[in-house]
């Protein structure tokens, strides 16, 4: 089955308004009318409103980093799906390894931004991976198991379409380090594997993965090469038009 690719740029923490603007800018000149994949790009929050004016009437699509799990109330600092579709987002990042470790989101609490996200209408880049330790304890399975259960448990097949996983290595987000197309394949595939034994063939066919652990110029068509990897959730390289541009022509 044929699925729609997709690279999506990251910008975590990073970019003052003037520098988000143009970056923004930068990309959706570069990719032109009718690129060969999906292109997002994710600034911070308070950047969403002018990036999306940015992007108005190109190809680029406005994803945010994070999102709340209920619609509205008492829950100072959050922002919800609703906001976010106002704002102008297509996209929302769920489940980064960054909010996972550093921040200590639980399972349970992905799985209710899941499904915030897509009962609002939001499309969902769910990310998961494995830590250096739990790579090296032979662990990658049972933790891709349990993150594909958990995150994605209650959705409807409906509301799978409006679901991307990223698989994202920890062990290779900053680091330099980027798992080989092998290594990459090989995880995808079982976690592809792992979605049709769950809910079904049709939904593990058609959900697009992405690789997501420090993915280059110099690193993607070898990656976006391989049957399972969809395209990429790209990190540091996305603060760079051109390193970005580069890779979604990988892609394309």
């Amino acid at each position: 089955m044929t699925r729609r690719k997709l690279v999506a740029g990251n910008w975590k923490m990073n970019t003052t308004r003037s520098e988000a603007t143009a970056l923004a800018g930068a990309v959706a000149a570069g990719v032109g009318a009718s690129p060969g994949c999906d292109v997002a790009v994710c600034p911070p929050f308070p950047w969403l409103v002018p990036v999306a004016e940015g992007l108005k009437g190109s190809a680029v699509a406005l994803g945010a980093q994070d999102v709340y799990s209920e619609p509205k109330g008492a829950f100072t600092g959050e922002v919800s799906p609703g906001m976010l579709l106002e704002a102008g987002c297509r996209y929302v990042i769920v489940g980064h390894s960054e909010r996972r470790h550093v921040l200590g989101e639980t399972d349970s609490q992905i799985n209710h931004k899941v499904h915030a996200a897509v009962e609002a209408g939001l499309h969902v880049i769910l990310c998961m991976g494995e830590t250096l330790g739990e790579r090296d304890r032979g662990l990658m399975e049972r933790v891709f198991q349990r993150q594909v259960y958990s995150a994605l448990a209650g959705l409807t097949d409906e509301q799978f379409g409006r679901v991307v996983i990223a698989y994202e290595p920890v062990w290779a987000i900053g680091t330099g380090r980027t798992a080989t197309p092998e290594q990459a394949q090989e995880a995808h595939a079982f976690i592809r594997g792992k979605l049709g034994s769950l809910y079904g063939e049709k939904i593990a066919s058609s959900l697009p993965i992405l690789y997501g652990g420090s993915v280059t110029p110099d690193t993607a068509a070898g990656l976006f090469a391989k049957p399972d990897v969809d395209g990429g959730l790209v990190g540091g390289a996305s603060l760079k038009a051109d390193a970005f541009l580069s890779i979604v022509r990988t892609v394309g």
